[in-house]
């Protein structure tokens, strides 16, 4: 018995060693983690000190297996989605699609990428199919203002993010027929999302009040609506990587404000830069890469003081300022597959911003009219909850 307890120390101490230089193998992450209870048919939570940790670098799902790589770039204005090859930096394809395409959204099962053709409160929206193994676009499916789109995250609705309409349209993931409907009312602009860690709940943002809703997709209800300290035009939404906070960029506070999601409440504020707009954590879960637009305005001018913002997960701090060279007009994108390359859409200045996440190098690629919500393609991940690549 007397060999028992220096034989338990050297386990504990294995264990703690293993924890604390940070290990990336599924077991220390198993080790770091309580188990967190998910809705029913959501894939589990891994390691719930950080719900990226199925979308780190390369991780990609074999379901994405044979999936050209391709970046893909919706322009409102053109009415077109570009498509460029980001190991040569050249658009190699271009194809009309619906009014208005705002955003490519990646499916829950990562088998087609939709584009998001809301035909700004003409009544004609629809949806764009992807095939990403050809890149080629199949039939528009007739989708009322589809803005955006989300998943629920058992992947059994696609959300449309019918933001004139004031509403969240719950539809088939699959062949888009409409199922039911989520009404919003005091949520004008609702736009950008991100879910709790355990999926149950999901933060909206609206732009044009100033405000967050925040709904039970459980119960497919509004529980309630949270008004910003300041500012009054929040964009894109993410969670921490704990799930404890919700970032909610604000294009006219210039920055980034904090907000508990079980709470429901503002427990802080990060100034960014002019025109705070997208939201997008790093491969390693570590930064989160904050496009700022260079314009409060709706509709910018070109060449304006376009930047990001790094900001480190652990210490909420900006630890660097990436500037456009010449100016420019950062929106909304993804970060590549390994990690190396965050791509930008350069809203004002028809162009898309390829930058070097080590150095802050930035390279632009000419395209359409008013690039907006790019997505690159394949993502690490085993499921997508939207957006631009929303991946869990």
């Amino acid at each position: 018995m007397r060999y028992l307890n220096p034989l338990i120390a050297s386990v504990f101490l294995l264990l703690f060693t293993a924890l604390t230089r940070g290990c990336n193998s599924k077991t220390a992450a198993a080790l770091n983690s309580t188990t967190v209870a998910t809705v029913p048919g959501m894939p589990p939570v891994v390691d719930a000190s950080n719900l990226y940790s199925e979308a780190g670098a390369n991780m990609l799902s074999p379901a994405v297996s044979g999936d050209l790589a391709r970046v893909y770039v919706p322009n409102v204005k053109s009415n077109d989605v570009y498509v460029i090859d980001p190991a040569t930096f050249k658009v190699v394809d271009r194809f009309k699609v619906g009014k208005n395409p705002q955003h490519v959204v990646p499916s829950w099962d990562l088998k087609t990428l939709w584009v998001a053709n809301n035909s700004e409160k003409r009544g004609r929206g629809s949806l764009t199919p992807i095939h990403p193994r050809t890149g080629k676009p199949g039939k528009d499916v007739k989708v009322i203002d589809p803005y955006n789109m989300y998943f629920t995250p058992d992947g059994k609705s696609a959300v449309v993010v019918a933001e004139a309409d004031r509403r969240l349209d719950l539809r088939d993931p699959y062949t888009m027929a409409f199922k039911s409907t989520i009404k919003v009312p005091d949520c004008r602009g609702i736009n950008h999302a991100d879910f709790s860690i355990d999926g149950r709940y999901a933060i909206f943002t609206c732009e044009f009040d100033g405000t967050v809703a925040k709904i039970d997709f459980t119960k497919r209800e509004v529980l309630g609506y949270l008004k910003l300290s300041k500012g009054g035009m929040p964009q894109d939404v993410r969670v921490s990587p704990n799930g404890k906070v919700f970032y909610v960029a604000d294009m006219m506070a210039d920055g980034v404000f904090l907000v508990d999601g079980d709470a429901f409440k503002e427990i802080g504020f990060i100034p960014t830069g002019v025109g705070t707009h997208g939201l997008y954590p790093s491969r390693d879960a570590t930064k989160l890469y904050i496009t700022n637009r260079g314009s409060n305005r709706v509709r910018g001018a070109p060449h304006g003081p376009g930047s990001i913002s790094v900001l480190d997960f652990a210490t909420r701090k900006i630890i660097a300022t990436w500037l456009i060279p010449g100016g420019g007009s950062p929106d909304m994108g993804n970060v590549s597959a390994d990690g190396e390359t965050f791509w930008v859409s350069g809203r004002f200045d028809g162009v898309v911003y390829a930058i070097d996440t080590f150095s802050g190098k930035v390279r632009q690629i000419r395209v359409g009219k008013e690039p907006h919500g790019l997505t690159v393609w394949p993502q690490p991940g085993r499921y997508s909850l939207g957006h631009t690549g929303n991946m869990r």
